[in-house]
């Protein structure tokens, strides 16, 4: 197996990392509250949310939302609004109960039963590389069929663990694996 790209971009390539651009295509998978947390009505939306039963109190909890059941409270009548650390703290507690509670509807959807999901790897933009830095790069598509250690990891927000799990997983394009380390888009659906 090739090593990793230690200097990537040095003569123009974009793209993102195949794992980054996964997670993303997860966190569209999983949906969830468009409006921003700063209008009243996302912040309103995403309390509601983490608030609405004990087990979903006792999980934002343990996704790092700090205050207080009475701050929570003022929040929710109105009566106060938060600062813009909480406002923070509150998407992120979103995200990561979000992210949680539609982890095991994803990975049943994405292992298909043992027939998995079909993945497009869209190569890097190589658009602003001089030509002879430039590398013939192509589309290719990949059939996954066990994504527990890649959804587990995106549950658990574990960029490390995401990563390692994808280019397992992507190592299965034999040599050409490297090629798709960074990439302008990973598709696939559920």
């Amino acid at each position: 197996m090739p090593e990793r790209n230690i200097d990537f971009g040095k003569y123009g390539a974009r793209g993102i990392k195949g794992h980054e651009a996964v997670a993303r295509q997860l966190d569209d998978l999983a949906g969830g509250i468009a409006t921003p947390v700063t209008a009243k009505r996302g912040l309103m939306a995403r309390l509601h949310y983490l608030t609405k039963s004990d087990h979903a109190r006792t999980a934002a909890r343990a996704a790092g939302l700090t205050v207080t059941d009475r701050t929570l409270k003022a929040w929710l009548d109105g009566k106060r609004g938060p600062s813009k650390k909480s406002l923070e703290q509150v998407d992120a507690a979103y995200r990561a109960v979000r992210r949680k509670n539609v982890a095991r509807y994803l990975l049943g959807r994405l292992n298909a039963r043992g027939r998995g999901t079909r993945v497009e790897l869209h190569p890097l933009n190589q658009s602003q590389v001089p030509r002879p830095h430039q590398r013939v790069l192509q589309f290719r598509t990949l059939n996954i069929r066990h994504w527990d250690r890649i959804v587990d990891a995106w549950a658990a927000d574990d960029d490390s663990a995401l990563d390692e799990a994808w280019v397992d997983e992507i190592a299965d394009l034999g040599s050409d694996w490297g090629q798709f380390e960074y990439v302008s888009n990973v598709g696939f659906a559920a």
